[in-house]
């Protein structure tokens, strides 16, 4: 049986099936991921196997791709969230982790161009952590 994994947008415009297995969880450090994410690192799920049925909300997505680059971004245009992407002529599909809603049982694989992180992105283990908002 294929498994199927399911997930939306932050507004629940967006709603999509991704229907086989991952290959890899790249947690990417590089500038472009960093900007695309405002945080230290993109977590996207990897396959070149899988396919996206959208389920609804496909006319609220939108793709960005930094020019002259494979770098690309697709998100939903009502709240801004990152969205699956089909890649490299429908070779690869790219899943923002964050972006699904079922449990899925893949680890991220490797920390990529860890050399790019911010500077700030380092010794966090004695940061303290806080269930829920700070009071």
């Amino acid at each position: 049986m294929t498994p199927t994994t399911a997930g939306s947008c932050l507004c629940g415009t967006v709603k999509f099936q991704i229907s086989g297995d991952y290959e890899s969880f790249f947690l990417c450090h590089c500038k472009r991921c960093r900007k695309g994410t405002g945080s230290a690192y993109a977590a996207n799920l990897f396959s070149s196997t899988a396919t996206v049925n959208w389920v609804s909300g496909h006319e609220s997505i939108q793709t960005y791709r930094v020019p002259e680059t494979r770098h690309e971004k697709s998100f939903c245009i009502k709240c801004g969230s990152a969205l699956p992407s089909v890649q490299l002529e429908g070779a690869l599909v790219v899943v923002p982790a964050g972006s699904i809603d079922s449990a899925i049982d893949i680890r991220p694989s490797a920390h990529i161009c860890f050399a790019s992180r911010a500077e700030w992105d380092a010794r966090l283990e004695s940061i303290p952590k806080v269930d829920g908002l700070p009071g």
